[in-house]
């Protein structure tokens, strides 16, 4: 019988015995920190040196534009870094008042009939200008809303940027009313395909631009903050009926000293 009960309070005593976690060691400790450190350290990195080598380039290009008399570093015994950034900052923004004006969107309406009729220039000077037309367009129907449209197959959902109303044959022929729907490939969204799609079937959705930008150059990783209308409406008379009680707990005390006068 002691055998027995010896043998019993053994396996009870087994069954809740509860190991404890192992402590890591140090090498763990310093790998998880080490790649902490480039968590935060990479990004910071990362962009410095591309605006610095950006800047270095296009000091090179337009410093020797520069008159010998007319560039600052005649009189100082050191490098000025960014001075032909200023330089493009200044010839682009005076190409830009030149071009807007009679005389200078004369010379550049002469100078796209020449580029539009070159053979094989003409192709790669219609992708670029329209590329950056739409890009630099103010007009406020370009990529000003995001979208979610059923695609590749049912079921899967895509994020689209809705580029605008559409109008002409297009509308005209198709019976239901439709948005013209961008879906942009990941990570780089330059590319992707365009989408005639029945507003019915689309989800509209209330995150901008900027953040459905991110959501598809980071494959999903970086998630803007959502918060429902219902909990926000729900949080916003809440904090209104607060703010009411507040100022009637207020108005109490003074109230009553009134009457009791």
């Amino acid at each position: 019988m002691s055998l027995f009960g010896s043998k019993k309070q053994k396996d009870d005593t087994s069954e809740v015995s509860i190991e404890m976690p192992k402590k890591p060691g140090l090498l763990a400790w310093l790998r998880a920190r080490f790649f902490a450190g480039v968590v935060i350290t990479a990004p910071v990195a990362i962009t410095l040196t591309i605006v610095f080598w950006l800047i270095g380039e296009v000091d090179r290009r337009f410093k020797p534009l520069i008159p010998p008399e007319w560039n600052p570093e005649s009189l100082v015994p050191f490098s000025i870094p960014g001075l032909g950034l200023i330089v493009a900052l200044a010839s682009l923004t005076l190409i830009g008042a030149v071009g807007t004006n009679l005389i200078g969107r004369s010379f550049i309406n002469l100078a796209d009939r020449f580029f539009s009729n070159v053979p094989l220039v003409r192709n790669i000077y219609s992708l670029f200008k329209q590329l950056f037309e739409v890009f630099g367009s103010t007009s406020q129907n370009n990529f000003k809303e995001m979208v979610l449209v059923e695609y590749p197959k049912k079921g899967t959902w895509c994020v689209g940027f809705v580029s605008g109303e559409v109008r002409g044959e297009i509308q005209h022929k198709l019976e239901d009313d439709v948005m013209g729907v961008f879906v942009p490939t990941t990570p780089n969204p330059t590319s992707g395909f365009f989408m005639f799609v029945p507003e019915k079937e689309v989800i509209r959705l209330d995150m901008t631009v900027e953040e459905g930008a991110k959501l598809i150059v980071s494959v999903g990783m970086v998630v803007p903050d959502y918060v429902p209308p219902e909990t926000l409406q729900t949080a916003i008379a809440a904090h209104e009926a607060k703010q009411v009680e507040e100022l009637q707990a207020e108005d109490t005390p003074v109230s009553q000293s009134a009457s009791g006068a």
